[in-house]
Order: structure tokens, then sequence, then C-alpha cells
């Protein structure tokens, strides 16, 4: 219903008709928030009514929208290669990685079980087309998909276990099922084409279709695919784009 004073600033009396009878509360409230949902910019509600957060966002019809179109989210995460962590770890070791404050391991600590998740170099481009095998947890707990944990002799990083005894500022690693990887010297890019990038550690790829067709033809997947659950059980290497 339009807020009364906009109705009285009108000279107008609002119209109450009876939608549907014999609901339950919650049922109500559902046919209350379709209805919002629905005629959307014609009204003038405060709020979008209740379970809105379950409905697809209007005027995305012409987009594909994770847990609408497909089962998983598609994630843009940014690698951040320094002092802590390398992108040929995470290739080999089958991982991502995010630590040294809150504000950053929070961010991947939200990635869930079957999530697509697409690395980024900065830099460089688009090196990894992944499936998210486990949730994130702190360094020290982190077991591979034998049960193995990281051993510093064996990174390229070692210093990807700092701090592991601070949950604070420790490195949260999140298992990794890569379907497609590059090297940083074959990563995927093409300058001022518009392709997505952030100084955030994930963000969602869900208003950006043209940076989604791209890393598909370039890594040769289906990122829709992947997201409801066809995930190939082993990594490709991709040529690089004079090899092509």
């Amino acid at each position: 219903m339009a807020r009364p004073s906009t109705v009285c600033r009108q000279g107008l009396e609002p119209t109450i008709r009876v939608i549907a009878r014999g609901l339950t509360s919650a049922e109500a409230l559902m046919v209350e928030t379709t209805l919002i949902w629905k005629l959307g910019r014609t009204l003038t509600n405060v709020a979008s009514g209740h379970y809105v957060g379950r409905f697809r966002p209007p005027d995305t019809f012409h987009k594909r929208l994770a847990r609408f179109d497909f089962e998983n989210g598609i994630y843009y995460v940014n690698v951040g290669e320094g002092e802590t962590r390398s992108w040929a770890d995470c290739r080999r070791h089958g991982f991502l990685a995010a630590g040294g404050h809150r504000k950053w391991s929070d961010a991947i600590r939200r990635l869930e079980q079957g999530d697509v998740v697409i690395a980024y170099l900065k830099g460089a481009g688009y090196v990894g087309v992944g499936v998210v095998r486990s949730v994130a947890v702190p360094y020290a707990n982190y077991r591979n998909n034998i049960g193995v944990a990281l051993a510093r002799d064996e990174l390229e990083e070692p210093n990807l276990g700092h701090d592991s005894d601070d949950l604070s500022v420790c490195e949260y690693i999140v298992a990794v099922e890569w379907n497609a990887t590059v090297d940083r010297a074959n990563a995927k890019w093409l300058p001022r084409s518009g392709l997505f990038t952030s100084q955030l550690v994930r963000a969602s790829l869900d208003g950006q279709p043209a940076t989604m067709t791209f890393v598909e033809e370039a890594f040769g997947v289906d990122l829709a695919a992947l997201a409801d659950g066809q995930t190939p059980n082993r990594d490709r290497d991709i040529p690089s784009l004079l090899e092509q």
C-alpha cells in the first residue's frame, strides 16, 4: 500500500482489496512480497516485504544469476601475490588464501563448497577457474584432499604459514579443485576491454556477463555448468594466446 501521506497529498483515497483469503501469516507475507516484486517501481513502499532475499532482483532476466539460474555462486578472487602467498603454490596444491586482517580473510571465508572461483593476478590477468572443494580454514587446520597439511618446505612462499597461531591475522585456506589454469606469463587478459577487476579479495560476477563470457572462451569452460556441479575431475593447462 502507498504511504498515506503520498495519497493524501494527491487528494486520493487508498483502494483496499483482498487479494487472497484463508492464508497463514507466512503465506500472506509471501504473497505480499510477490506483488511488491511484480509491481516494483509503481509502488512507494518503504520496505520490499518479507522474504525479499529469496527473490530474484528486479530487471535481471537478461543476466545469469547465482542461486537462481544455477546452484552456486561465481566469484572473482584476487590471488594477492606477495610476501605471504604465490599463485604457483595455489595452482600446484589446489587452494586460494587470504589473511593479514579479518577484512581480507572474512571475504574468502564466505566462499561456500561448490562455488566457482576465477583467480586473478594483479598486473597480469585471469589465471585459473576452479570449484571450491571445502570452506576456508586457518592455515594450521588445513589438509589437502588426502589429509596432508601444507608443508612450508614445499611452498615457493613458505611465509604462507605466518602467525598461524593468531586467528585474526593468519592465512585462511580454501581448497579448490582447479578445472583450468595458466601460469602468470600466460594470464588471460585484453587491455582496455572493460573486463572486471577489483582490489577486493572476493567479488560476485553476477553483474559481469562480458567478463564471464571472456573467461569461458579463454579457459574453455562453461561457468554455469560448473556452478551446477558439473565439475571435471582434473586440471587442464591452457595454452597461451600465442599458441592458440
